[in-house]
């Protein structure tokens, strides 16, 4: 089998671990996330937050979103651009969203679309992941094209990419293909791991 054959069969693994999970499961998991993230300074303070609306079993960041209306932080969701290129526009509880392409909600009021360099801090998600920052997305290359700048610049800068997981998407290695770019840190439901232990110490 070869290696793109072999990263197809791995995320079917792991989207179909992540979609066997019961609600109750995922409850506990969104707080265990809320706990980890708070061990990060940049989530309770940075001014532009993005996230994603949790599809296909992905973690939700339904327990981490209302903390930051709370003190003064702007949440912004993903809309699908040109070029396969990600813009966020921002989103309170309760506002109105419509499906993209992909069925994923995007929000409807799209007036201030923000470019990914204008960001603070990035909540990615993901299918795999290592604890050297690599991810295994879906496939689609959004995130890596449109925060591809990042590999050009001293890491770790603004925006911050926090790649959100179950503990069990963890992989001993995810293969490196040149365009990734790298995550920052990873936030599971039982712990925040820093990709880059000796540079942020």
């Amino acid at each position: 089998m070869d290696a793109a054959a072999q990263r197809h069969e791995l995320r079917q693994r792991l989207a179909d671990q992540r979609r066997a999970l019961t609600p109750p499961e995922r409850m506990s998991a969104a707080q265990g996330l809320r706990r980890s993230l708070e061990q990060l300074p940049e989530y309770l303070t940075d001014a532009r937050v993005a996230g994603y609306w949790a599809s296909h079993g992905e973690l939700p960041l339904n327990l981490v979103i209302p903390p930051l209306a709370a003190r003064g932080q702007q949440f912004l969701l993903p809309v699908i651009g040109k070029g396969k290129r990600l813009r966020f526009a921002p989103w309170q509880s309760g506002e109105d969203v419509q499906p993209n392409r992909y069925g994923i909600p995007e929000p409807v009021a799209q007036d201030e679309l923000l470019e990914p360099f204008q960001l603070d801090l990035v909540f990615v998600p993901l299918l795999g992941f290592d604890r050297r920052g690599n991810r295994l997305g879906h496939g689609g290359g959004y995130y890596d094209r449109s925060f591809a700048f990042l590999n050009e610049q001293v890491r770790p800068t603004e925006p911050l990419l926090v790649g959100i997981a179950y503990t069990f998407q963890e992989l001993p290695e995810v293969d490196e293909e040149g365009w990734d770019v790298p995550l920052d840190f990873i936030a599971t439901e039982h712990e925040l791991i820093d990709c880059n232990p000796g540079v942020n110490a």
